[in-house]
């Protein structure tokens, strides 16, 4: 749906409570009081399918065929602000345009072939890592799809962010290189960050997402708010308007003929 990578549906790299009860003492105890028992630990898969159903569940995503996402991006480190543009349809065909201060980039896959342009750089097709990046990005079945995205899944630890518990998750990528560090609310199962390396002409950069403001549409729930630091530049993203099952084109998503 946006700029993420949960699933990575992004440009230019740019996805997405319960209460508590205590149990009172006996007052005629005399017994020491037992210490409160330490939660169990989730295994690797328990934690995959609390993030499935959390999003909604296999069933209401299996529904959708595609997605029109708008939105604004401020980039913080730079002062600037534009819009956000994300055109998805399944299984993975995504194109992302971003409008800032009248310059436009764009970064698109059509199920094969991966390409970007831009001002500084141009029309060019992607290989390599930035290409499985970008396949990453564009299956729009992402969530469904997290251990095909990956040839390994550990649990770390946990970990407190943003006044979240979470369990997090290190993500070998099949391509090798520094894998990816995923945390799940441990309460709720959403993503809440994503530590990864994101490749472009100009090297490779590491990357911190943090997902927010999740909401419910068409069944399934997308973080309306990413932000991301990282690289040169800090940004935030901030979604609007989320529709469903819209009708697109596959000529959108293909790299664009050279004039």
């Amino acid at each position: 749906m946006v700029p993420q990578r949960w699933p990575l549906t992004g440009c230019l790299a740019l996805a997405l409570c319960v209460a508590s009860f205590g149990q009172a003492q006996p007052p005629t105890s005399t017994k020491t009081p037992a210490p409160d028992a330490k939660p169990a630990t989730p295994s690797v898969d328990e934690i995959v399918n609390h993030y499935v159903q959390a999003v909604g569940g296999r069933a209401a995503w299996r529904k959708l065929k595609s997605r029109v996402s708008m939105g604004r991006i401020e980039v913080t480190s730079a002062n600037l602000s534009g819009t956000v543009i994300v055109h998805e349809k399944a299984p993975n065909k995504i194109l992302t345009i971003i409008i800032v201060s009248g310059s436009a980039f764009r970064q698109g896959f059509d199920g094969t072939v991966g390409w970007a342009e831009d001002p500084q750089n141009g029309l060019r097709e992607q290989s390599g890592a930035e290409l499985a990046e970008t396949r990453r990005q564009a299956d729009f079945y992402s969530p469904l799809d997290l251990r095909d995205h990956y040839s390994k899944l550990t649990l770390l630890d946990t970990e407190r962010v943003n006044e979240h518990d979470t369990n997090v998750l290190e993500a070998a990528l099949p391509e090798g290189g520094p894998p990816d560090k995923l945390y799940f609310d441990a309460e709720s199962g959403l993503p809440v960050k994503l530590v990864s390396q994101h490749h472009s002409p100009d090297g490779v950069s590491q990357f911190e997402e943090n997902f927010s403001e999740y909401r419910e549409v068409d069944g399934v729930t997308l973080p309306f708010t990413i932000s991301q630091t990282g690289g040169d530049s800090d940004f935030v993203v901030r979604m609007s308007e989320v529709r469903h099952n819209v009708q697109l084109e596959d000529g959108e998503f293909s790299k664009p003929a050279v004039q």
